[in-house]
């Protein structure tokens, strides 16, 4: 159950690729913005120093000279006095040899500096120039050491404006980046339906090879100056090429097996004719031997006329022919017509007028597949439904026929394979006429796909015991449709014409009687 969840978590391709260009667009916007603020940060602090050390340097030259001859009081009004650059302040050695500090604010004097700057500049006589931070404000100091009386002088300048600058760059960095993302994810989406359309179109091709069109191809012309599809496209049409004609050369040799076991198959069937006419004749061993005999030539030719079926279908050799059909009163002849006038036919009363666009010949063949599927595995059907189903508001509405049998049922391993070719469940493996070759089934699902529809077997809805073998087809609008021959008509044929019926399609091979015996 993880496995499968895990699994189902998994992006597609264009979701992978949707996203492998928004995180590389992601990527880059993120360095690009972190270049920009790293750079636009160093260019406006160097710009803000060059500007303090020149500043600085001026007013020390301004200062220099009035050094020597003005006390602290005098100090404090020259400092005053200095351009505006930053916060002044000076260090002078008294008589006395003390040092002492003139500043013209004292939140930014002497008291806050690093003293790595003081050291620098009071003790080692070297200008010097440094970023700090007093009480979580960010400043910036100059100091330049002046010969007279050993004085220094310090500028202190604010650096909030600079980091409200790069605040708002940021922010605005990082809402650039945000819109770049989203956009690089929507090109991504864009533009990876472009990308993933050869590969849509080799899906569909597939597709329609699974289908059974096997004449589907690629233009590889449309493909062959790309280096990485073309090979791709190349080896697909091939491998369908080479799918199609093994496929062909088994249809062509079932066929022609098939026909060429038609003409002895005739001689056998007449000359078993000529023994079963004079079988009383015959010692009891004798006659034993040719039922057994003549039983298994008609699995025999049963089998022959099925696969040459088959082979029309492998061989695309089939044709369908739409009629507009009443779809009610068509099933309740068919049925009547292969004895089953006994049989319950329930319909939705609103199909009473219902046409579908079907061929005719190939629905009473599916429903004849489904009543002699019932016959020989669930002693016959009991009853048959008509019925319209309307899956969504996306969907055309079809109609379901149902052939329902209180048999032992199909187990569920083996609903998905029962109309496989030469499929008869837990009866595999045993012979006999009644349990047929393993075909009909199969012919059935044959005969609806080739209108557009489908096939399945599934629960009785009633929940009683047996199966429930369902066709659907298309529903066509209402309209005029070609009403049916009288079901008297229909039911009054031979066994012989019935059983053509396998051969030729024009009549059901299998007849009902009451209570699901067979005729």
């Amino acid at each position: 159950m993880h496995r499968g969840m895990h699994r189902g978590m998994h992006l597609g391709l264009r979701g992978r690729i949707t996203i492998a260009v928004a995180l590389v667009g992601l990527l880059l916007s993120t360095v690009l913005s972190v270049t920009t603020i790293t750079v636009a940060r160093t260019t406006l602090l160097d710009t803000r120093e060059d500007a303090l050390t020149r500043q600085a340097l001026a007013n020390s030259e301004t200062l220099r000279p009035e050094i020597d001859t003005s006390e602290a009081a005098e100090l404090q009004t020259l400092l005053s006095s200095l351009p505006d650059g930053g916060t002044p302040s000076v260090i002078v050695q008294t008589t006395t040899g003390e040092p002492v500090s003139v500043s013209i604010d004292t939140r930014y004097g002497i008291d806050v500096l690093p003293s790595e700057l003081l050291d620098r500049v009071v003790e080692g006589r070297t200008t010097g120039i440094m970023r700090f931070e007093s009480e979580g404000q960010p400043l910036v100091a100059v100091g330049i050491p002046l010969t007279e009386r050993d004085a220094s002088y310090f500028e202190v300048n604010t650096l909030d404006d600079i980091n409200t600058a790069i605040r708002t760059l940021s922010v605005t960095l990082m809402v650039v980046t945000a819109f770049a993302t989203i956009l690089a994810m929507a090109l991504g989406f864009w533009s990876s339906r472009y990308a993933l359309q050869p590969l849509r179109r080799i899906g569909e091709a597939a597709e329609s090879v699974a289908l059974g069109q096997l004449d589907t191809r690629i233009d590889y012309e449309d493909y062959a100056s790309d280096l990485d599809l073309a090979p791709l496209v190349a080896n697909f049409n091939d491998m369908v090429s080479a799918l199609q004609g093994r496929i062909d050369r088994d249809a062509r040799f079932a066929s022609d097996v098939s026909h060429e076991l038609r003409s002895p198959l005739t001689t056998l069937n007449a000359s078993i004719g000529v023994l079963l006419n004079n079988r009383e004749q015959l010692p009891e061993r004798s006659q034993q031997a040719l039922d057994l005999l003549d039983l298994d030539m008609r699995r025999f030719t049963q089998l022959v006329e099925d696969l040459l079926e088959i082979s029309r279908f492998d061989a695309g050799a089939v044709r369908l022919e739409l009629d507009s059909v009443a779809i009610v009163p068509t099933v309740r002849a068919a049925v009547a017509s292969m004895g089953g006038a006994a049989l319950r036919v329930e319909s939705d009363p609103a199909l009473d007028d219902v046409v579908i666009a079907c061929d005719r010949r190939r629905l009473v063949r599916i429903l004849a597949n489904y009543l002699d599927n019932a016959a020989k595995y669930a002693d016959g059907a009991t009853g048959v439904f008509v019925e319209r189903h309307q899956p969504d508001d996306d969907r055309p509405a079809t109609v379901q026929i149902a052939v329902e049998d209180d048999g032992p049922g199909v187990p569920e391993a083996e609903r998905g394979r029962i109309f496989d070719r030469f499929n008869r469940g837990d009866q595999g493996g045993s012979r006999g006429m009644d349990l047929g070759v393993g075909l009909g089934l199969a012919l059935a699902a044959e005969h609806a796909r080739l209108q557009g529809g489908d096939v399945w077997v599934e629960d009785r809805h009633d929940g009683g015991q047996g199966a429930r073998f369902v066709v659907e087809l298309p529903l066509q609008e209402p309209g005029t449709a070609d009403e049916p021959d009288d079901a008297d008509d229909l039911a009054s044929v031979t066994r012989e014409e019935a059983e053509s019926f396998a051969l030729t399609g024009e009549l059901p091979a299998i007849r009902i009687e009451q209570g699901g015996e067979r005729a």
